[in-house]
């Protein structure tokens, strides 16, 4: 695996809204500094949802934009769900709460699903978005950063699944609104997942 793309957004306004998002980003051909609230000139407009040490890095696999392109007959060049950071040959769907990618000397833990919102429908131009995007249940991953750096677009990836109960990505997301068992519940809360999704499951 490798990086496929490093992406940066500036605050702009959403068509119709009085509100400001960083949710259009670029990919940018040059190093880029990780700290521990991610990508260093990156734009978070909206911090009680977004960015924080748990949600410091928004990660798309490129197998992942690969099928969103091929379901909807559209290009999805990274960057299009707001994304910071895209791996080359990986696929949303492998992933696991506490699974860690190593880029270099920085190293990237995922805490928790990406979840669709209102900004990500204007952005995508189509208001059922919300619904499709949880259908086809590849959601993007959030990570926190355990060791900051510099990235590049190019550099080696390394997958590090987590050696506990894994806990993946996806399956948080389904599990929005769901009344789960204990068991489940449990296992849910004993992967280091993000604190914004913990109240999910502990009530």
């Amino acid at each position: 695996m490798k990086l496929l793309a490093v992406c940066l957004g500036r605050p702009e306004r959403l068509p119709g809204k009085s509100f400001k998002t960083g949710i259009y980003k670029s990919a940018i051909n040059a190093a880029v500094m990780i700290d521990s609230l991610g990508l260093v000139g990156d734009a978070v407009c909206n911090t009680k949802h977004h960015g924080g040490e748990d949600q410091a890095i928004l990660l798309e696999g490129s197998l992942t934009l690969d099928w969103w392109a091929d379901a909807l007959g559209r290009d999805f060049p990274p960057g299009t769900f707001g994304e910071n950071l895209t791996v080359e040959g990986l696929d949303n769907r492998d992933v696991a709460v506490g699974d860690r990618f190593h880029i270099g000397e920085v190293v990237i833990e995922a805490t928790c699903a990406r979840s669709p919102c209102n900004t990500l429908a204007v952005k995508m131009g189509d208001p059922k978005f919300l619904k499709i995007y949880t259908k086809a249940a590849r959601p993007g991953i959030y990570c926190r950063v355990v060791n900051p750096g510099m990235v590049s677009p190019g550099d080696p990836v390394r997958h590090e699944p987590y050696a506990g109960d894994r806990v993946m990505i996806a399956e948080m997301l389904a599990a929005v609104g769901r009344n789960l068992p204990e068991t489940e519940r449990a296992r849910f809360l004993a992967a280091p997942i993000g604190h914004r999704w913990r109240p999910t499951f502990e009530t």
